[in-house]
């Protein structure tokens, strides 16, 4: 969630807006620390500190603080048991900070609005005090060392080359919108997007599709699912070629793998090169052929293959969990 833009959604929406942000948690709670809602005047809200009761104490919290004197700078920490207090599962103990926004408040939301739209960035405070930009992101999503509290804001996205904008790549962009993806969606075709797209993704109609993948950033995923099967073969030769990308999937049947593998050899990329290309893709046992139903299974794939990278683990579809490429993919 961009937190900032949302924040300026709720204040322009309903006049003001309180951001909720989990800030210290000992023992189990339903989120890490980092997490952050915004919560709107009316009660409505972007984002989740875990649900349940801490959740519904939270937006009361911030309708109270709203509807207070000096709204637009109020401020307030708040510490809960989750058990004892809260009557929840989790046992553990969890510090809320609680910050009201107002109209006066706009120009510092939209400035960190637009920061956070080009990446992450961090702030540095005193409690209660303004934020300073720091010039890159901190370590950590939040650090509380006594009164001195420095946020890291922005998504942590995966940059990911989605390649084809018929039915299976229109509905796996709406499938990757709430997930911490960034996706470059690429097609020749212009006509071939829809009238809008998810804030997450950029679409792009280049004469050569292929020469697109010479801009490919370390730890950039590709998934290829073009119209033309000549297309998805060159793509991922260029794919399977480009030092910096981490995962090649297309989407295919077992007899487009085989076919692949055999003219990407001929070609001349390495069999271990070869070994990583991803195909079929989904995650799951799926049997259904629907295209939002096989956007649901490659997203998971996605997001195991994620975990994996960040992780440092070598892994591949046959040793991912729950990774079970038994779909045939539509052609």
């Amino acid at each position: 969630m961009r937190v900032w833009t949302a924040l300026g959604d709720c204040v322009r929406s309903t006049g003001g807006a309180v951001l909720v942000t989990v800030v210290t948690v000992d023992g189990s709670a339903p989120r890490e620390a980092g997490a952050r809602m915004a919560v709107g005047a009316d009660g409505g809200f972007f984002g989740t500190i875990g649900g349940g009761t801490l959740e519904w104490r939270a937006i009361a919290e911030a309708q109270r603080l709203l509807a207070g004197p000096a709204a637009d700078a109020s401020f307030r920490l708040m510490s809960f048991a989750l058990g004892p207090e809260l009557g929840q599962c989790c046992g553990g103990r969890v510090k809320l900070m609680l910050e009201a926004f107002g109209a006066a408040d706009l120009p510092v939301v939209d400035g960190f609005a637009e920061a956070e739209a080009l990446g992450r960035f961090s702030t540095e405070r005193r409690i209660g005090g303004p934020r300073q930009r720091l010039p890159g992101p901190a370590a950590e999503p939040v650090s509380l060392q006594g009164d001195r509290l420095v946020e890291t804001f922005g998504d942590d996205e995966r940059t990911l080359f989605l390649y084809g904008a018929g039915h299976v790549g229109r509905a796996l962009v709406l499938a990757l919108a709430p997930m911490p993806f960034r996706v470059v969606w690429i097609d020749p075709r212009p006509d071939a997007f829809p009238a809008a797209a998810p804030s997450n993704v950029t679409m792009v109609a280049p004469v050569d599709p292929v020469a697109t993948l010479a801009s490919v950033k370390s730890g950039t995923f590709v998934l290829i699912m073009t119209h033309s099967h000549a297309l998805d073969l060159a793509l991922a030769e260029a794919a399977l070629r480009a030092p910096d990308v981490a995962y090649v999937g297309v989407i295919g049947s077992a007899t487009k793998r085989a076919r692949f593998v055999r003219r990407l050899g001929e070609a001349g990329i390495a069999a271990d090169k070869v070994g990583e290309l991803v195909c079929p893709v989904g995650s799951v046992g799926l049997k259904s052929k629907l295209p939002a139903v096989i956007a649901a299974g490659v997203v998971v794939e996605l997001l195991l293959r994620d975990e994996a990278v960040r992780a440092g683990i070598a892994a591949d579809e046959r040793t991912l969990p729950g990774a079970v490429t038994v779909r045939r993919a539509g052609e």
